[in-house]
């Protein structure tokens, strides 16, 4: 009986430890998908910013574009050092691309279209969604 308790036990710390380390592991992967089906973005005079202490990208968006929602933008055109919007680390030099030429461009205005109902899809499918940040991105998407 105790064998059966202990085998037990290690089979569910397993599979905890298995399970924690798999969940970001695979939201990243969901990143790095969206960002290798969208590359139409011009660069073409982008700014860039450096991460300090406390920086979100929503807070980065709203300085850079006056609106929070658009932080998928800056996250595609900076792909080689975001992965997850949750990790960005001080020092990161992010890629801020302007925002009305790419608008006014078809491909990168379907680029960035792609990209925000992506990031909306993402946020449906975690396990407590935020519907403010669904239904903000799925706007800008239609404004595009």
């Amino acid at each position: 009986m105790k064998k059966v308790l202990l085998t037990t036990a290690l089979i569910v710390c397993v599979m905890l430890t298995v399970s924690c380390k798999a969940g970001p592991k695979d939201m990243d992967e969901r990143y790095i998908n969206l960002y290798d089906a969208n590359t139409g973005l011009d660069l073409t005079g982008a700014g860039t910013y450096k991460v300090k202490t406390g920086d979100t990208l929503s807070d980065i968006s709203r300085h850079a574009y006056n609106d929070g929602f658009y932080y998928p933008v800056i996250m595609l055109a900076s792909r080689g050092v975001v992965v997850n919007p949750d990790k960005i680390q001080p020092g990161m030099e992010l890629t801020i691309p302007d925002l009305e030429r790419n608008k006014a461009n078809d491909n990168s205005r379907k680029s960035m279209k792609n990209c925000l109902n992506g990031f909306a899809n993402i946020e449906k499918n975690k396990a407590n969604p935020n519907k403010t940040l669904i239904d903000g991105f799925k706007q800008r998407a239609s404004e595009l």
